[in-house]
């Protein structure tokens, strides 16, 4: 598919107290699985990150923040900055269970629009969305400005937001484990337990 997945993984896992993406299931870190899963449906890989020593054994593209402690929109804006593609999946690290067929979808789906979020329970997965390249000037204009939530920047694109009930085509792919994110060491602990049932 001519689009690219970028993951971002430059935050600071301060609630998880240890890098998220680095956390092992099935003996496979988190942000291998993510990597695997994305790389049968996307033509590029783009991983975001600060430290780019502890992501080499990936051997996929990384790029850093041009912008330094500006959030997760930094990582929006040095991701899209880097893609060769229009259409880009951007996804945080800590979302073990992507889901690479629904993600493929979404970025089918943006068509004229600037972005598309899914809304899961009412809840807007900013970090979970697709994006489109030329949506970076208004990102950097933004943080050139000091507005820093996602949802400000929605407010001056076009975006596409679609429910769960939208996202029906795909009743085989347990929609609440997809936008499932490990932000505690509790959550961690359901996702291990997640694939032991499995």
């Amino acid at each position: 598919m001519k689009a690219a997945a970028i993951i971002l993984s430059g935050g600071k896992s301060s609630r998880m107290g240890t890098n998220k993406a680095l956390l092992k299931l099935n003996e496979e870190t988190t942000i291998e699985r993510m990597v695997e899963t994305l790389k049968v449906y996307f033509d590029d890989i783009i991983v975001v990150t600060n430290d780019k020593d502890a992501y080499e054994f990936l051997g996929v593209k990384m790029v850093s923040d041009h912008y330094q402690e500006k959030g997760p929109l930094a990582g929006f804006h040095a991701g899209l900055s880097a893609s060769n593609y229009d259409v880009n999946f951007i996804v945080a690290c800590d979302m073990p269970f992507v889901s690479g067929e629904l993600a493929a979808a979404l970025a089918e789906k943006i068509d004229h629009y600037d972005a598309l979020v899914p809304v899961i329970n009412g809840k807007m997965q900013t970090l979970c969305g697709v994006f489109q390249k030329k949506t970076v000037n208004q990102i950097e204009e933004c943080i050139e400005n000091g507005h820093l939530p996602i949802k400000y920047l929605l407010e001056h694109l076009n975006v596409l937001y679609l429910s769960e009930k939208d996202l029906q085509d795909y009743s085989n792919i347990d929609i609440e484990r997809v936008f499932f994110n490990m932000n505690h060491p509790h959550e961690y602990e359901d996702a291990k337990k997640w694939l032991e049932a499995d």
